[in-house]
């Protein structure tokens, strides 16, 4: 969920003109490759302090390297693939080779213990999942060999479990590789038995609907549910987050969140891939240190974040020395920002262009966002308006009626963002999507 429990919502019609975007219809591999060859010299994305540096052409092609080597594996259109990783390169990478292929996407969060590991596996049926090995204090690699024992004696791309009979494919990301698992070195050079003609006959089968990733979260009815999501669903809304900030392939999007998470690689990485933005991702994770050396040392137009990161920034210590004038927008969203804070980003930041955005994941995840143009106080106390192609009403949780402007209910919300539903969980998909189409929220909020 991307703001919580909104305390008003405008969702009257928007300044956007209603025409169809370039990226409708359209896969991720299909963007990806338009990006590529519109601005192939252009810096697509700097990761780390400048560890990494792409352009859009050199990213296109990686990404095919890395889908030919899952062609390669075994892995066709529909498998379900897990990354358990922090902002790592082959993070990006993964997501941007799977789509292309129709692999589904599963993200895994690095916070995750070894049971909730164990569920993510088995709920969402996976074939494959890559890891890092350690990050701060979780091993990632013992964990998933305490869930999964049968690693260390197996033939990596062979793995029998009795636990989770889908599973038979592990990537260790870095480090020495598990017992049983591919390093990334093995896994790329199995690239190199697969054609060009054997990946563009794979990328030719990939339809726009087809589902592309699945998201855990608690929903809006309790328990972890794998939201399902289409490759129409998260490229219009990255596409439209980035409208709504007005965004050009000139702009250089700071991205501290994490990538396992629709504000990561969807209004991160999509938004950027749709506008031929640049991405620039910090550090693994967030620290406000990093991230304002990012934006200093990038020259970064926009920067996104909960209000807690923008606070951490404000006061660290560094923060009066640093450079941001190059700042210009962002997207702020996870809970309501106070007006001091707002003002704080607007003005000290010089973000003056600074977005609220509201959403679930199972929106893909934006439903509502301000406009640069909106005023401070429009901003900081509603959630915006409703994106292009989306509408929204406010219905009295027990009838379903419709309420009056002024008058609180459930958000519910509809159009091309809703999720395809919950994977295997079609009881719960019904929950949470009626016969009409409209989404759920769960999320009481009224309109002005």
């Amino acid at each position: 969920m991307l703001a919580s429990r909104p305390s008003a919502v405008v969702v009257g019609s928007h300044d956007e003109e209603e025409t169809i975007p370039w990226v409708d219809q359209l896969t991720i591999g299909e963007v990806l490759r338009h990006t590529a060859c519109t601005h192939p010299d252009r810096p697509a994305v700097v990761m780390n302090q400048g560890a990494w540096r792409a352009t859009w052409a050199e990213l296109d092609r990686e990404v095919d390297r890395v889908a030919r080597a899952l062609v390669a594996m075994g892995f066709q259109r529909g498998d379900h693939f897990g990354v358990w990783a922090t902002n790592v390169p082959e993070w990006l990478l993964l997501q941007c080779a799977t789509a292309r292929i129709g692999i589904v996407l599963v993200t895994v969060n690095p916070s995750y213990r070894t049971s909730e590991l164990a569920f993510v596996i088995r709920q969402a049926e996976l074939k494959g999942i890559a890891l890092i090995d350690q990050f701060k204090s979780t091993d990632y690699h013992a964990s998933l060999c305490e869930a999964v024992p049968e690693l260390a004696s197996s033939t990596p791309g062979e793995l029998n479990s009795h636990s989770f009979p889908a599973l038979r494919a592990v990537v260790s990301i870095r480090g020495k590789a598990l017992p049983g698992a591919f390093s990334w070195d093995d896994m790329m050079r199995l690239a190199e038995s697969v054609e060009p003609a054997a990946l563009e006959q794979a990328e030719l089968a990939v339809r726009c609907d087809d589902p592309i990733n699945i998201q855990f979260t608690s929903g809006t009815t309790g328990s972890p549910k794998g939201a399902t999501l289409s490759h129409r669903n998260v490229l219009l809304n990255g596409y439209y987050a980035g409208v709504c900030q007005r965004m050009t392939p000139h702009d250089r999007i700071c991205i501290p969140v994490p990538l396992y998470h629709c504000f990561g690689c969807v209004l991160g990485t999509l938004c950027s891939l749709t506008h031929g933005a640049t991405m620039v991702f910090p550090a693994e994770s967030f620290q406000a240190d990093m991230t304002l050396n990012a934006i200093e040392t990038e020259r970064c137009t926009a920067v996104y974040g909960v209000p807690t990161m923008f606070i951490a920034m404000l006061e660290h210590a560094d923060y009066p020395t640093r450079d941001l004038k190059s700042l210009r927008t962002g997207i702020m969203a996870g809970s309501p920002c106070p007006i001091e804070l707002m003002k704080r980003v607007t003005g000290e930041m010089g973000a003056s262009e600074m977005t609220i955005g509201y959403g679930l994941t199972e929106a893909s995840p934006l439903i509502t966002q301000t406009r640069v143009n909106d005023s401070l106080e429009l901003r900081v106390g509603t959630v915006g308006r409703v994106l292009p192609g989306v509408e929204a009403t406010i219905v009295d949780p027990e009838t379903g009626k419709a309420m009056p402007d002024g008058i609180s209910g459930e958000l519910c919300a509809r159009g091309h963002g809703v999720m395809l539903g919950y994977f295997n969980l079609p009881e719960a998909t019904a929950k949470a999507i009626d016969s009409n189409g409209w989404l759920h929220s769960g999320d009481m909020a009224m309109r002005e």
